[in-house]
């Protein structure tokens, strides 16, 4: 009979796994034709000759092979950058039991908006470590905040109070970012493509700048997803199963956290990536957080890259920042989930 189970058991769940590792197969070869798409398409046409050329010439022997080689720096850095904002995305949706959270709803966006502002505004910040620091700082400042403030009252930090005091939190950041921006015109021009958020702006030692903050907050990120697991069936049971119920909440945030104020530090607020993706893979692998969070890594790199070569392409001859994309394609997704949603919690 227990053999019986067992292989029961095993024929429901390789099935799963094999539609899993296709998905994962699926979105792998998507991520390269984003990649082909995202150095060959743009406003400026480019020959064969001229991506051979940048590739194996160090200093760009042409104009078509310059064009390359910054396509080819907005593409590394756009792949990092959206696999850090969806996995940041899945983090807060797993500790918050939400669906519809994310890094800019709960406040971090702004946040760090407001830290960065600051430090032009009064500091003078030029270097990307110093944008990555005030960042950070700003991030885990309005992450902490909200919690506080959707912790407040019986019991405690519930998905919909969390919403609640991040949106709130949010809209009070926003009126001081433009309390500290409208009267400095030398900030405004700093800040106003900053804030749109893209990738176009970035360089070789900037994404050298952010890489240990990402590497550091992906192992984190990967690392707490079995506890994830567990805090999705509430807290009294995860406990139950052994399961530091804070401290998995404290290390999946900081991992959210560190991954979105890095990349917002130099990419700016992108929006809705890190709540566009995660409910994609979800509805696509499941719930199980190991699946989601590896996943939605790559889905959002998937999503910025296309982004940002539809911005250029629409945008021709300039271009429309992915930021904005972005927020085009993930408002109605927002809107559907909402109407949609049966649910309160994950």
């Amino acid at each position: 009979m227990t053999n019986i189970r067992t292989d029961a058991a095993r024929n429901r769940v390789q099935p799963k796994l094999r539609r899993r590792a296709i998905i994962a197969v699926v979105c792998v070869c998507a991520l390269c034709v984003g990649i082909v798409c995202s150095i060959v398409l743009g406003s400026r046409k480019v020959s064969f000759s001229d991506v051979s050329g940048a590739f194996f010439h160090a200093a760009p022997e042409t104009i078509g092979e310059a064009v390359v080689q910054k396509r080819i720096v907005r593409t590394v850095f756009g792949i990092l950058a959206g696999a850090s904002l969806g996995m940041s995305g899945a983090l807060m949706q797993a500790i918050t039991r939400n669906p519809l959270a994310d890094p800019g709803i709960l406040g971090v966006n702004t946040g760090a908006a407001l830290f960065v502002v600051a430090g032009i505004a009064f500091l003078g910040i030029s270097s990307p470590y110093q944008y990555i620091a005030l960042a950070l700082c700003g991030s885990f400042v309005s992450a902490v905040f909200v919690y506080a403030v959707g912790s407040i009252g019986g019991k405690g930090a519930t998905p919909i109070k969390l919403a609640l005091a991040g949106a709130a939190t949010s809209a009070v950041l926003s009126s001081l970012v433009s309390a500290i921006m409208l009267p400095r015109t030398a900030v405004m021009d700093a800040f106003r493509f900053w804030q749109v958020g893209g990738i176009g702006g970035t360089t070789w030692n900037n994404m050298r700048a952010m890489a240990p903050f990402l590497i550091g907050g992906a192992t984190l990120g990967i690392c707490s997803a079995s506890s994830l697991n567990a805090l999705a069936l509430g807290d009294d049971v995860a406990a139950g199963l052994g399961v530091r119920v804070g401290r998995a909440r404290v290390i999946g945030a900081a991992a959210g956290v560190i991954l979105c104020g890095a990349t917002t530090a130099l990419a700016g607020p992108i929006s809705f990536l890190g709540l566009l993706t995660p409910h994609l893979v979800r509805l696509a692998v499941g719930i199980d957080q190991r699946w989601v969070i590896s996943l939605s890594a790559i889905g959002g790199a998937i999503v910025l890259i296309f982004s940002d070569v539809v911005g250029r392409l629409v945008g021709s001859p300039g271009e429309l920042e992915a930021g904005i994309v972005t927020a085009f394609i993930g408002a109605p997704v927002l809107i559907v989930v909402a109407a949609r949603s049966k649910a309160h919690e994950i």
